[in-house]
Parts: C-alpha cells; structure tokens; sequence
C-alpha cells in the first residue's frame, strides 16, 4: 500500500496559508482558491460542524485520517482551477478517491448549508429593486432579469443518454442550467405598473429559441419600423448582462469551463450550484468590505436567484 504521509501535507498546506506566519499572503490565497481566506473558513467550520466526511477520524489501524483543510482545500482547488482529482497526489498526499469524493461532499454540502441564504427565491421588496434597477439601467420597466444558455460540456455521458443530451450545434453531449419555473413559464407574483396600466408578474428578456411564454419577452425577428428596430437594439443590449455573468462564472471556477467528469446529473446539479452560492458569498464579501470603506458610496443589499432548478439537454 503506497504510504503518501498524508500528516506531512497536512503540516505543508497549513505552515503555507493557515498559520500565523504563513508563507504565502491573503492575496495568494484568493488567487489560487477564487475566494477569501475568511468566506473559505466560514465554510470549512459550517462543514465540519455538520458532516461526519470533513471531521477528523482514525482507521482501523490508528492511522489518522486527513483533516477538514484538506479536504476542503482539495475540493475548492478542483473547482477553482478544474483539475484531474489525481492532481491532489503530489502536494495535498491525496488519493484520486478521496479527492473526488472532497469534491462531491463538499458540493453538496455548501448548498445544503449556505443555499437558503444565496440561492433562494427573490422576496417581493428584491424584485422592487430589480424593477427599478432595470427601469433606470436598461428603461425597461417590470423587468426581472434576463435568460441565456451556457453549455456545460459532459465528457462522461452514459453512451445511452448521448443522443439525449447533444444538440445539432454542438458535437459532444451537454448540460444546461434551467429553473423549473422558467421551464413552466412562470415568473414572481410581483406587479408593476407602466402607462397607468398595472401588471401582475414581471417579465424576463429572452432570445428567440425560447418558447411562447407572456413572461418572455423576445426581441423582433425582422423589424422594419424605427421603433422595432430600436426596441430590438435596446433588448439585446440589455441582454448581455446575463452572457457576462456567465463568462464571469467561467472564469472564476474552471470545473464549469472544463468537461464535467462525474457520471450522474444530482451531483452535476450540485456542482454548479455550489460555484453559484460561493460567487454570491464572494460577491457579498466584497460589498461588505466596499461598505466599510465607503459607507456612502454603495448598497448592502443583494439578490439571490430562485434554487429549484434541473439539467436539460437544449433550451
């Protein structure tokens, strides 16, 4: 049985970023891990109070076990850089197993634990905001958002679901993020009012492949009129928001711009959901320190996305 020294990693990755004079600063750290040395450890207590996976045991023979940071470490650096779990060998003394099983555990912990908070449905007082927010950036008032496909290519299809999940422009199979209310054309229960007129539920900006929806508004198709012609300028503009957020998402946690490796779309589902909540933990760290700095300058308040979602071949 190969002897990896697993204590010896553990003693390495804590003397290079956990002690008190650690080899590599906070700013390596984030680089390297996509996130902040205090929203890693809220998360690595969070886990380790809840799951037996991340505390520390012992073998049969006494051995101890590998510790809650690496574990954690070994998962994140997977979904920050979108590594091979055999990667983990050589510095974290990790086996393949293990580390993929990090990973997995890891995933779905973060959105057992953290996804009522950063993945939940927007209340009635966030879609106001999302209401004005868009009226004064994009001057479409009741608008809630907007939808847009990322393919997420799925290198370990079964070989009877091939044909399934692969669509005519794209060679392999894929995977694509839908909410199960959008799936249904459904959208909040939240009016607006526009001209004297007032709406029930708000709408989304969407492309023209998506179905006949009242809460999908499509830009024309072939507009002749000024008007037409501007309102289909305005709706496309508008609708680059939701393909930057994605190259945002891409680029910051590699495993969703890389193949996806595991066999079973739930831990697939889990995966993307948990490099969702980590972002917006990210993204609510640094509106806090912002804050801090400039108390006038920016709001506390952030919006999360409804969590009920599934995979589905196309749009």
């Amino acid at each position: 049985m190969l002897n990896r020294n697993r204590e010896e990693g553990h003693e390495h990755l804590y003397h290079d970023y956990f002690a008190d004079n650690c080899v590599y600063e906070a700013k390596d750290f984030k680089r390297r891990f996509r996130l902040n040395r205090d929203v890693f450890l809220r998360i690595v207590n969070a886990l380790e109070s809840r799951y037996g996976f991340f505390q520390l045991g012992y073998d049969a023979r006494g051995r101890r076990g590998f510790t809650t940071l690496q574990k954690c470490v070994a998962a994140v650096r997977l979904m920050a850089m979108g590594e091979s779990p055999d990667t983990m060998d050589d510095y974290m003394r990790m086996s393949e197993r293990i580390a993929r099983e990090s990973l997995y555990t890891l995933s779905r912990g973060v959105v057992e634990t953290f996804g009522d908070v950063y993945l939940r449905k927007p209340s009635l007082h966030d879609l106001q905001e999302l209401y004005a927010a868009h009226e004064e950036r994009h001057g479409f008032p009741g608008m809630i958002g907007s939808i847009d496909c990322t393919h997420w290519k799925w290198k370990n299809c079964p070989v009877a679901w091939k044909g399934q999940y692969a669509s005519g422009h794209h060679g392999s199979p894929s995977l694509l993020p839908i909410f199960d209310d959008l799936l249904n054309g459904k959208a909040p229960d939240a009016p607006f009012t526009v001209n004297g007129n007032e709406y029930k539920y708000g709408y989304y900006l969407t492309d023209g492949i998506y179905p006949q929806y009242s809460t999908f508004v499509k830009a024309f198709r072939h507009p002749v009129e000024e008007r037409d012609k501007f309102f289909k300028r305005r709706q496309e503009g508008a609708r680059k928001d939701v393909e930057r957020a994605f190259r945002v998402l891409k680029a910051k946690w590699h495993i969703v711009e890389h193949a996806a490796r595991p066999l079973d779309l739930e831990t697939l589902r889990y995966i993307m959901y948990a490099c969702i909540i980590m972002h917006n933990m990210v993204v609510e760290d640094k509106r806090a320190k912002y804050c801090t700095l400039y108390p006038n300058g920016a709001q506390t308040h952030s919006v999360s996305t409804g969590n009920s979602g599934l995979f589905a071949s196309r749009c």
